[in-house]
């Protein structure tokens, strides 16, 4: 009798850590999808900022150019799961960004533009909720990656596969401080 009862508590402890393994793996890519859906409304909003900024813009296609590659990068890397490159690719579309809003400022009248302020805002927002939808990612990596490594849940972690998932780091890039008297003194 005592043997079926402690056989009965082992199997529901296997399918309770089971369950909550299972769980903690979807929230991560619950987290990776909502990342998904905000890089690709940007991603979408980008091209019309570009060619607002192309009508008024026309000796800083070297600016445009950066963006654009950095657009692609970001989507490449989201669409293979490449956490590592995508948080490359997310540093220089930021720097692009910065550098096109600050020369943006040497054009009077691209500034008072109604699209390029609409598309600027909107931009700025999803900027905003992407950064706080990282962090979000990031501490379901960092659930899921002490899960799968606490004993004695590493046991249900490796009998049935679950495995360590990487945080979305930062561009070096992305950390440095930001020289403010370059960027507006952009030509």
């Amino acid at each position: 009798m005592v043997a079926w009862i402690v056989l009965a508590v082992v199997v529901l402890y296997f399918v309770m850590t089971y369950n909550s393994l299972v769980s903690i793996a979807n929230n991560v890519e619950k987290a990776w999808s909502n990342i998904n859906v905000l890089l690709k409304q940007r991603n979408d909003e980008l091209p019309k900022l570009i060619d607002t900024c192309r009508q008024y813009m026309q000796h800083e296609q070297t600016t445009l150019e950066k963006v654009i590659q950095a657009r692609r990068q970001v989507d490449t890397a989201s669409e293979h799961h490449d956490v590592t490159a995508l948080g490359q690719a997310e540093g220089m579309l930021r720097a692009g960004l910065g550098g096109l809003f600050a020369v943006a400022e040497n054009y009077p009248d691209l500034k008072s533009n109604q699209n390029f302020l609409m598309l600027q805002t909107r931009i700025s927002g999803l900027e905003n909720q992407i950064a706080d939808r990282r962090e979000f990612y990031n501490d379901s990596v960092y659930i899921n990656n002490v899960r799968i490594r606490q004993f004695p849940d590493l046991i249900v972690a490796r009998l049935f596969g679950f495995i360590k998932a990487d945080l979305l780091q930062f561009a070096s890039a992305e950390l440095a401080d930001i020289d403010v008297s370059q960027r507006f003194n952009a030509k």
